[in-house]
């Protein structure tokens, strides 16, 4: 082969090298650019979501975020299996410099009571020519590993903020709920103490104190549900924080559901197109098919030089008059006998880079249909909320009205029971409404992940 091919050869590979790269920043702008064309969650553009939790004006809230972020185990797993994948990334560029070693010895033999002495150094040093891009394309797998690892951790970050966010909402809410039943379990107490003393006098009957009676227990037949689901929400905030449930308390924190909490997005088409899960699917694609390039230049000879240099001292272990050797050799090695096995390899890699894509594409149609699905259930959510406040006003002017009306004689007692019955049923539907509304809140944000979880981890 003439030198002029020679040279066409190696530029042929090199070029080849560098187009077989995925260009993970064109695939993200043309992403960007479509999920902007399709205006989802335009309404919502606004204000910036850059840490959306602190709306809510609470420091607890705020100090447990600051703890799971700095205490979660499950973070700190991610942030070392990073680190581990940095390093791989560090020693498969390393391919690219001589690999080799140097190796000192010396030596004392006896035979026939002659003495005999030894003594050696030599370095020995093998440079792999990168000449078809081999190494190039192990190289870019391994930065897309990383950089998917980091997108992992990405993603863990928020998990662990919306989870922490959505625990202590269900916390205080459940607190809530509580203390209004305590207040209608002490109603329906002075209640009672009043009919056991009209049925003594014959005023009132049996019927109506076994009617209030049965509500009494229903409302405490609620306390144990509420107690365990505060119980669950400490310990999943203790999980999250690094800590055991015994260790957290968490004072009670009312005013959190007056604080006005709206959902609003700088960006809404970043917010979906730079979320995590894509951008690691992204880069697994990425990795996939650095892997099919790097199984592909197999198929292509191996050049490389190898290098030898030493000093051989024959009759001391001193190094010293010593004789002065060394060689420089390239070496070509094609595996032309193995070419059954390494088309399988190709072909295979190929087929997982294209199952990798297809995962990819995948995966921006459930991100953009989640967003969507948040997007209605935040709709819902309001709606509902709006009647079950409604829903009680009414429930309450009822009861009122019906107490008045017993009062003056108008109505039974049942009816008064009944109306006070309808008022506990809505302010509970109310209470549960309201919590319902600032977790499709909460889980609007998390969605719509893109551009404030870059700002958390950064």
């Amino acid at each position: 082969m003439s030198k002029y091919k020679l040279t066409a050869l190696v530029v042929a590979g090199l070029l080849s090298g560098c187009a077989s790269k995925i260009d993970e920043q064109q695939y993200q702008s043309q992403l960007q650019e479509f999920v902007a064309q399709t205006q989802l969650a335009a309404q919502l553009q606004g204000q910036d979501e850059l840490n959306w939790w602190q709306q809510l004006n609470s420091s607890q809230l705020n100090n447990l975020i600051i703890s799971a972020r700095t205490n979660n185990h499950d973070l700190h797993t991610s942030q070392l299996k990073l680190k581990s994948a940095l390093a791989r990334l560090g020693g498969q560029k390393a391919q690219y410099l001589p690999q080799g070693g140097m190796i000192v010895d010396a030596t004392r033999s006896s035979i026939d009571d002659i003495d005999t002495r030894q003594s050696a150094a030599n370095v020995n040093l093998d440079w792999q020519l990168d000449l078809f891009g081999k190494i190039t394309a192990l190289v870019n797998a391994a930065n897309a590993g990383a950089m998917s690892q980091a997108e992992q951790l990405r993603a863990l970050h928020i998990e662990v903020v919306s989870a922490v966010v959505k625990g202590f909402v269900s916390f205080q809410g459940n607190k809530q709920k509580q203390q209004i039943i305590d207040q209608q379990i002490e109603a329906l107490e002075q209640s009672i103490a009043v009919l056991r003393a009209r049925v003594e006098e014959g005023v009132a009957n049996e019927l109506d104190l076994n009617r209030t009676l049965a509500q009494l227990k229903q409302q405490q037949a609620l306390l144990p549900d509420i107690e365990y689901a505060q119980f669950r929400d400490l310990a999943t905030l203790a999980t999250l924080t690094g800590q055991l449930p015994a260790d957290l308390t968490l004072a009670d924190e009312q005013a959190l559901f007056e604080h006005a909490f709206t959902v609003s997005l700088a960006t809404p088409s970043d917010a979906i197109a730079l979320r995590p899960d894509i951008s690691q699917a992204l880069f697994e694609f990425s990795q996939a098919n650095s892997l099919s390039v790097a199984a592909s230049k197999a198929l292509l000879p191996d050049i490389s030089l190898t290098a030898f240099a030493g000093v051989v001292s024959l009759d001391n272990n001193q190094l010293s008059d010593t004789t002065q050797q060394w060689q420089v050799a390239p070496r070509i090695q094609w595996s032309l006998l193995s070419y059954p096995a390494l088309l399988a390899q190709r072909d295979a890699q190929q087929y997982l880079s294209e199952a990798a894509y297809s995962q990819y594409q995948q995966v921006v149609l459930e991100a953009l249909a989640q967003s969507e699905l948040s997007l209605q259930l935040l709709v819902k959510q309001t709606k509902q909320l709006g009647y079950a406040k409604q829903r009680y006003e009414f429930a309450n002017n009822a009861f009122l009205q019906a107490q008045a009306m017993y009062q003056e004689g108008q109505i039974p007692y049942l009816e008064l029971l009944d109306a006070r019955q309808d008022v506990l049923i809505a302010q509970e539907n109310a209470i549960d409404s309201t919590i319902s509304s600032l977790l499709a809140k909460v889980n609007t944000y998390q969605v719509f992940n893109g551009r404030w979880s870059y700002a958390l981890v950064n």
